[in-house]
């Protein structure tokens, strides 16, 4: 009897399991705890007079041979000037680029003079040193272009969503730097929560412009948009969406043929970048609509094979926190997605980790029902990075049982790496804040969908 009871159990187990078909809910269990903003005075000015601040830098073209160079100077607009050379070339022969100045005011703050100096042309693979300011206050800083583009061209991204300016964005941040490895940032949205303080306090970004400049002026940083950029506060007269992002943090969009810069694409080695708006009107014939639908005739696999898409909001997410937020945009999107081999699509906004199956719920329509994600080997993984530490802390909670979709989920916070090898194959790792660089608490060895499309679930 004993036999017969311990099958029957067995049996019962494995039939639970074929029902949920879920995959594995970590069984790491972080300290619940407050995440809090640090002081600004963790984060001060650089010294001298009107010295150049909150430096960072991003693609600034189509392909990689362009670079956007962001700086404040608090004082006064001038020198608006950054001069440049490649590291094998004599610094007095170094060029100049003149920057676009701008600023904003927000309710009862005035923002500091914001530069963008547009850097084109320059050689692929190349250290350049670049230097801010006159000559009683001068910083100097570097980046390296990225190799030309090509199929086989490896290249390591690191992927951060939802940072802040925590005590745990700094481990967050903290972790990601001292990863040698990652030459380019694809951040997922929500930058400083500074629309968390009253009369969402702009201070914020000066402060985070300031923590995170020591990576963001030295490797491009790739931006999305996400809620917390938004700063939509009719309420104090702020009227202008996306104002003090938008004058902030300039992206190429022009060079994508796009018409707003909350929606993009780039090149950079062996992959080609899509940035949508989640928050931005995305239905039939608007003009991010419109935009993606000609994006995707411009993909050519055989000179970049992976596709990449960058969105704030998860279409798959099984955690109660934005539970089914993206699922107008995936049900508008998805079909497009899976028709032309997306290969990973990246998001925040939930604040922990998930990473999916290749499912898809292109079945569904009015008519039959079928509006349950089943496996599809043309569908993209979806990574859910929201776990940078911001002040609204940490999501614990799941639903249950876990999803067949979700092949891994954990409450923690961490950051994520892609090393892409060649064209058929990408490593892929998430680190959990907790444990040491070198430790990967999730990882997989993806397989494009283009050159490779093998099943490589977790499953």
């Amino acid at each position: 009897m004993a036999a017969g009871s311990e099958l029957v159990s067995l049996l019962l187990l494995l039939s639970i399991a074929n029902l949920c078909n879920g995959g594995i809910t970590s069984r790491y269990t972080r300290k619940l705890e407050a995440s809090v903003d640090m002081p600004a005075e963790a984060f001060p000015p650089p010294g001298g007079y009107n010295a150049p601040e909150q430096v960072h830098i991003t693609q600034g073209d189509r392909d990689g041979r362009g670079v956007i160079i962001s700086w404040v100077t608090p004082l006064s607009p001038k020198p608006n000037v950054v001069r440049y050379w490649a590291a094998d070339c004599d610094e007095k022969h170094a060029d100049e680029s003149q920057a676009r100045i701008t600023t904003y005011k927000y309710y009862n703050y005035t923002s500091g003079f914001i530069h963008h100096a547009t850097i084109k042309n320059l050689k692929y693979g190349t250290k350049y040193f670049y230097e801010l300011g006159s000559d009683n206050v001068t910083r100097r800083f570097f980046f390296t272009t990225p190799p030309m583009v090509g199929p086989d061209v490896p290249y390591t991204f690191g992927i951060i969503g939802d940072l802040g300016q925590t005590y745990d964005s700094n481990q967050t941040f903290e972790h990601y730097y001292s990863n040698l490895k990652g030459q380019t940032v694809l951040f997922v949205g929500d930058l400083s929560y500074a629309d968390n303080h009253p009369f969402h306090d702009n201070r914020k970004w000066d402060t985070w412009g300031r923590f995170v400049e020591k990576s963001t002026a030295y490797q491009p940083w790739i931006w999305t948009a996400g809620n917390h950029e938004m700063d939509f506060a009719p309420e104090i007269g702020e009227k202008t969406p996306f104002k003090p992002f938008t004058r902030r943090y300039h992206v190429p969009y022009r060079s994508a043929q796009s018409t707003c810069p909350l929606w993009y694409s780039i090149k950079r080695a062996s992959a080609y970048i899509i940035v949508l708006s989640s928050y931005s009107a995305y239905g039939t014939y608007t003009p991010q609509y419109e935009w993606l639908l000609k994006e995707f005739t411009k993909v050519n696999r055989e000179e970049t094979p992976w596709l990449i898409v960058m969105v704030h909001s998860p279409w798959y997410n099984s955690y109660e926190y934005h539970y089914m937020e993206g699922e107008s945009m995936r049900v508008m999107f998805e079909s497009w997605f899976v028709q032309n081999k997306v290969d990973l699509v990246l998001s925040g906004h939930v604040h922990a980790y998930e990473r999916s199956e290749r499912v898809s719920n292109v079945r569904y329509n009015i008519t039959n029902r079928l509006s349950t994600p089943i496996r599809d080997i043309n569908a993209p993984i979806y990574l859910t990075v929201g776990d940078g530490g911001n002040i609204e802390g940490l999501a614990n909670r799941y639903t249950e049982p876990q999803p067949s979709y979700s092949a891994y989920r954990e409450a923690s916070f961490g950051h994520a790496m892609l090393e892409i090898k060649n064209r058929t194959h990408a490593y892929y790792t998430w680190h959990r804040n907790q444990d040491a660089e070198p430790v990967a608490a999730d990882s997989l060895w993806i397989y494009n969908r283009h050159w490779y499309p093998e099943d490589e679930s977790s499953q």
